[in-house]
């Protein structure tokens, strides 16, 4: 089926192409254009079932009303969370947003910045999994407007929203070692450049420091992000079967730490009378585990709403400025049964 489109209007009113863009725009009143021609034109554009051409209409006016969020993974319901909460309010403002996921790809996380600004969107959040700079630079050339979310580059100046991660992981292995113990097993996730992860990794090595105890690498294992069942299984065989096995099992993420359940509970290992088990990022269902999942709860909400607020107020200021908006925003620890 044809397009309905502006010149079709015009000719089934017997008025100019222009008259009918100024109506649809909604500036008749502002060019002298009658009310009852404005409805006509109203009337006769439903009849037809004209539908207007979004991106065009963002090349004339220097606005398309879309966003584009980039994530590692969108299954995630941390990253899910952070979708809706941004949706949720770009709605209220008059936004559609497109969102994509990465899997921690920095190709996939390139193509898919190119692809959004081909589709002319007013502004990008990103929760980046770039190891250098340079594409983010590149959008500070172009004045793009961008907000970081829950990963940042410490070496340029962008805007970005993030909790503190090395202060949150370095108070739950702090909690761990106060009750009693000592061999904690960390298992953290590729790519390892990523800032939070860094963060986290320092922030248990912090608090190892902290409480006198020397910092074993034969405690840590990488997780590949796209083997990280297989590979978490591993890792708690590996960690379970050294001389001085771990006694507790810090996940530095929710996937990694489901994974450990599923794993755990496959290998008949009770949790916490043979293994703790800690996860950064709280989930739902660590509430209704038998036992519940001790976790750092992160602020989604609030994180989604502050990376739309400081993105809308980019795209909307008339003067260019050089003030970033740098948001940490304190996270909290859910203390409950999986620590004995």
């Amino acid at each position: 089926m044809k397009r309905t489109s502006l010149a079709d209007i015009a000719d089934a009113l017997g008025v100019s192409r222009t008259l009918v863009s100024m109506v649809l725009n909604h500036r008749g009143d502002k060019n002298g254009i009658s009310s009852e021609t404005q409805k006509k034109v109203w009337e006769k554009a439903r009849e037809l079932n004209y539908q207007p051409n979004r991106i065009a209409r963002g090349l004339r006016l220097g606005k398309s009303n879309t966003l584009g969020l980039i994530v590692a993974d969108i299954s995630n319901s941390f990253y899910a969370r952070i979708a809706r909460s941004i949706e949720d309010e770009a709605v209220k403002h008059g936004y559609q947003l497109l969102v994509s996921s990465s899997d921690e790809k920095e190709s996939r996380e390139k193509d898919l910045i190119e692809r959004f600004l081909e589709r002319q969107v007013d502004g990008l959040i990103i929760a980046s999994t770039l190891s250098d700079t340079d594409t983010l630079t590149g959008l500070c050339q172009q004045q793009v407007p961008f907000v970081l979310i829950d990963r940042y580059f410490p070496d340029i100046q962008t805007n970005y929203v993030i909790v503190d991660n090395a202060l949150a992981a370095e108070k739950m292995v702090s909690y761990l070692i106060e009750n009693g113990f000592s061999r904690i097993g960390l298992l953290t996730i590729a790519p390892g450049h990523i800032s939070s992860i860094n963060d986290r990794v320092s922030g248990y090595k912090q608090a190892l420091t902290k409480h006198g105890i020397v910092f074993d690498p034969d405690l840590v294992r990488e997780i590949s992000f796209d083997r990280l069942n297989q590979e978490v299984a591993g890792a708690i065989h590996s960690l379970l079967s050294l001389t001085k096995k771990a006694d507790a099992i810090f996940a530095l993420n929710n996937h990694i730490a489901v994974a450990c359940l599923e794993s755990l509970s496959e290998l008949g290992i009770s949790i916490p009378e043979e293994v703790a088990l800690v996860s950064f990022d709280d989930e739902n269902l660590f509430r209704f585990c038998q036992p519940p999942i001790t976790a750092i709860s992160q602020p989604v909400k609030e994180m989604g709403k502050k990376a739309f607020e400081i993105l809308n107020q980019e795209i909307n200021q008339k003067e260019s400025t050089e003030n970033n908006h740098q948001i940490v925003l304190p996270t909290r620890l859910e203390v409950r049964n999986s620590i004995k």
